[in-house]
């Protein structure tokens, strides 16, 4: 079957949510200061309503397999987004499609008028790592902005 890329709708929310959490107890990273705890995570949709934000969802048989998006987060430089939410069904992986939601995304935050493009992650996602370098980000020494996010311990910056 063939991956359908498209934004994110009020009727994804529960799903995409879903999968988003059980990412993280399949890598064991459940825990406070992270999305697994964050309210916003079960209302996407309105969350990604906000102006300066997208959301892109890959379904395949109708069913959500991943998701990833750009949003303004407070306090970030002038002209920097953070690139948000890459998540991935499991038996989905290594078929590029990460890739692809991390690609759209980018685009969208250019199309944007954003510069720069940070991200936070945390050392378990070594694969998502692996994949943040080959788009172009580098490691920075601490947070921007003010995700709430106090789990994360890896930061990342691409410049667009």
């Amino acid at each position: 079957m063939s991956v359908i890329y498209r934004h994110l709708r009020r009727k994804d929310n529960r799903e995409i949510a879903d999968l988003i959490r059980s990412v993280f107890r399949e890598f064991g990273i459940d825990r406070p200061g992270t999305v697994y705890f964050d309210p916003t995570t079960d209302d996407l949709f309105s969350l990604f309503k906000r102006s300066g934000s997208v959301y892109w969802i890959a379904e395949e048989d109708s069913k959500i397999i991943g998701g990833c998006g750009i949003y303004p987060t407070p306090d970030l430089p002038e002209g920097c987004a953070e690139l948000v939410k890459l998540y991935l069904d499991p038996a989905k992986r290594a078929r590029g499609i990460g890739w692809q939601l991390m690609s759209k995304s980018l685009r969208s935050a250019r199309r944007l008028g954003y510069k720069q493009v940070y991200l936070e992650s945390m050392p378990e996602l070594g694969k998502a790592i692996s994949l943040y370098k080959k788009a172009g980000f580098e490691f920075i020494p601490g947070p921007l902005g003010n995700s709430g996010h106090f789990g994360c311990k890896i930061w990342m910056i691409c410049r667009l």
